[in-house]
């Protein structure tokens, strides 16, 4: 399967992003999906997605309202655990969607 980009966006940028990342890295690595994240803060997430390389968004902080051009995946229930298979449905729904192009 091919190997997708994933901008992992939080509030400052760092921790709430990277755990998410790695997480997801993890959960679909079992299911045979490999992943490359790249963490952010809402501010700079329009002009690194504009920049083209990434697949889709995930976010834990609100983004700035704009034309992504690519899926944005609110994870704050990949966080707290209160709607992670949600998240996870909606995930692979994009995956799915992003291989049959």
């Amino acid at each position: 399967m091919k190997k997708f980009s994933v901008l992992s966006v939080c509030g400052s940028g760092t921790v709430t992003s990277s755990m998410i990342a790695e997480k997801l890295k993890d959960e679909l690595e079992e299911r045979g999906i490999y992943i490359t994240t790249k963490e952010a803060r809402p501010t700079e997430a329009y002009n690194l997605v504009s920049g083209g390389g990434f697949d889709f968004i995930t976010h834990t902080s609100p983004l700035p309202e704009a034309d992504y051009g690519i899926p944005t995946i609110n994870a704050v229930g990949f966080l707290t655990g209160f709607g992670e298979e949600e998240f996870l449905d909606e995930v692979m729904a994009v995956i799915e969607k992003l291989s049959k192009k």
